[in-house]
C-alpha cells in the first residue's frame, strides 16, 4: 500500500511539475540578409519579391509611407515601391485584369514592409489594434500582404469606401454594417474578388488582404533599396 502511494505521489509530483513549466518561446527569424534572401529564391523561385509596378504595368500606387500623408505623419519608405512575394503578384495580375473588364482597377498603398519598419510602427501608434506587434511579425514582412483600394479607371478616381486607408475607426472593419449603401457595395465586390484569387481580408481593415499561403514564407528585413 505504501509502495502504491509512493508511486503515486511522484507520479503526481512529475505531473504539477510538467503542468507549470512554462513552455519555451520559439525564436522570432527575421531575414536581414541579402545573400540568404537570394539563396532562398534559388532553392524556390515564389521567394521572390516582385515588383509590383513593373509585373502590372497598369497598376496605380500611392505608397503612402514614403510621404508623410500616412498615420505616422512622417516617411518611413526611402522609395515609394511596391514589393510582394511571387505567388501574390501573379493573384494580383489576375484580379486586374478581371477588374479591368469592369472597368475598374486596383491602387496599391503598401505590399511588403521591412521587419524595421513595423517595429516603428508598433512603438508610435497609438492604437495597437490596428499595427502588428513585432513579437510576432506582419504577413506584410513576409511579403504576403497588401493595402489596396479599387478606382475607376475612366477618372482615376477611388471608389467610395467606408473609411479613408489606415483609418484607425470602427466603420474600418470588413463587416461594419453602418455605412452607407455604396460604400458597402464597393467594399463587398472588393472583398469578393480579393477571396476568389485567394486573397482573404482583415478583420479590422476592408484595405488589407493576406495571401492564403502566408505561413510558408519568412519574416523579412531586406530594405527597398536591396530589392
Amino acid at each position: 500500500m505504501k509502495v502504491s502511494c509512493l508511486i503515486f505521489f511522484l507520479f503526481f509530483s512529475l505531473f504539477a511539475v510538467a503542468q507549470t513549466t512554462p513552455t519555451p518561446k520559439k525564436k522570432l527569424v527575421v531575414v536581414n540578409s541579402y545573400t540568404q534572401y537570394r539563396a532562398a529564391i534559388k532553392s524556390n523561385p515564389n521567394n521572390e519579391l516582385v515588383e509590383i509596378k513593373k509585373a502590372i504595368p497598369g497598376i496605380s500606387l500611392d505608397i503612402r509611407y514614403a510621404t508623410k500623408n500616412n498615420f505616422m505623419q512622417q516617411v518611413m519608405y526611402k522609395q515609394a515601391r511596391a514589393f510582394a512575394r511571387k505567388p501574390v503578384v501573379e493573384s494580383l495580375k489576375k484580379i486586374q485584369k478581371e477588374l479591368n473588364k469592369k472597368g475598374y482597377g486596383l491602387k496599391i498603398f503598401d505590399g511588403y514592409r521591412p521587419y524595421a519598419i513595423t517595429v516603428e510602427f508598433y512603438k508610435k501608434a497609438s492604437d495597437k489594434n490596428f499595427v502588428a506587434n513585432p513579437a510576432k511579425g506582419s504577413k506584410h514582412n513576409r511579403g504576403c500582404a497588401v493595402d489596396l483600394t479599387l478606382i475607376n479607371l475612366k477618372t482615376g478616381k477611388e471608389l467610395e469606401m467606408p473609411t479613408p486607408y489606415d483609418s484607425f475607426s470602427a466603420a474600418a472593419a470588413a463587416k461594419y454594417e453602418k455605412v452607407s449603401p455604396e460604400a458597402k457595395k464597393n467594399r463587398n465586390f472588393l472583398i469578393s474578388i480579393m477571396a476568389k484569387y485567394r486573397m482573404n481580408v482583415l478583420e479590422n481593415e476592408w484595405w488589407h488582404y493576406d495571401f492564403a499561403d502566408w505561413k510558408n514564407y519568412d519574416l523579412m528585413d531586406i530594405p527597398f533599396e536591396k530589392l
